[in-house]
């Protein structure tokens, strides 16, 4: 097959791909296209197809429904709390973030979220499940909820899966498929990754190209899949500074009238290289009337 061929027939397959060409509405006429092979094969060979669409999950599991409801997580489908009203508005720019809405533009990388604190027991992980909920009841969007916590494996041990496999033997087994290992749930839209066996080089695996590269897989398809990162403190584990850069957009959770500034300046500072922080006051008993960033967390 010969040069202008091969040209021709990756740029169909990425046309089939849904990878934007912007050079094509100029391209020229079939005759001249003779004139520069070569230049229009560079061309095309410079440009990625996206990954592989993400496959279902091939497993489940049934969450403590009742026993979350009681420990004061949302559940869909139970009367409206202030609880969901104060969600619905915490998520609604981090969704314009992570897929573009009319007057804000996309963030790369948006649809992968990370939820962190300066300090343990802020409430980060109680943000992260009901971030993930309320972001699943929407009606465009899947939500999969991963604890990156290696070492404390909150989520994890609250959702029953502890001992599953899960992030960190996916990122240590190259043969292992993300669909092995992800759960999906009673909850209509949410899957759950949970955080793996343990591993003395947590920090180090979670730095590496294998997690680049799930990363860029995950964040290939923003209008299909949000994704929300149960991560460690910012200043009790390393293994939240190496995943925080590799981010679209941090909520930094902060405790009211509990985290000293200090602290919580001071992992500010850890997340200058993020593109998008931003801070959520939680366990707040008197919220302003202008932010609905209150709220009581178990």
């Amino acid at each position: 097959m010969g040069t202008i061929e091969q040209a021709s027939q990756r740029l169909q397959q990425l046309k089939q791909a849904g990878v934007e060409l912007p050079w094509t509405a100029a391209a020229p006429a079939v005759g001249a296209a003779s004139e520069q092979p070569a230049a229009l094969a560079g061309a095309l060979r410079d440009v990625g197809a996206r990954p592989t669409p993400l496959a279902e999950p091939r497993h489940a599991v049934e969450l403590p429904l009742q026993q979350l409801g009681s420990e004061g997580f949302m559940i869909p489908g139970t009367a409206r709390t202030r609880l969901v009203d104060e969600f619905r508005a915490v998520k609604r720019p981090l969704l314009g973030n992570a897929v573009g809405t009319q007057g804000r533009e996309r963030v790369e990388r948006g649809n992968l979220i990370m939820v962190t604190s300066s300090l343990p027991g802020e409430g980060k992980s109680f943000v992260a499940l009901n971030l993930a909920i309320s972001l699943a009841m929407e009606m465009n969007y899947r939500v999969l909820l991963v604890d990156a916590d290696p070492t404390r494996r909150v989520s994890s041990q609250r959702l029953g899966v502890a001992q599953r496999a899960g992030l960190l033997d996916l990122l240590t087994q190259p043969a292992l498929p993300l669909e092995e290992v992800e759960l999906s749930t009673n909850i209509d839209k949410l899957s759950f990754l949970p955080a793996g066996a343990p591993n003395d080089l947590a920090t180090e695996v979670l730095g590496s190209r294998e997690m680049h590269a799930l990363l860029d897989r995950l964040a290939a398809y923003p209008e299909q899949r949000i994704v929300v990162f149960d991560a460690p403190p910012m200043l009790h584990a390393a293994e939240a500074r190496a995943l925080a850069p590799q981010m679209g957009q941090v909520v930094l959770v902060v405790q009211a009238g509990s985290t000293p500034r200090g602290s919580v300046q001071h992992a500010l500072s850890l997340l200058q290289e993020c593109p998008l922080v931003m801070t959520l006051l939680n366990q707040s008993r008197t919220p302003v009337a202008s932010s609905p960033y209150g709220y009581y967390a178990y």
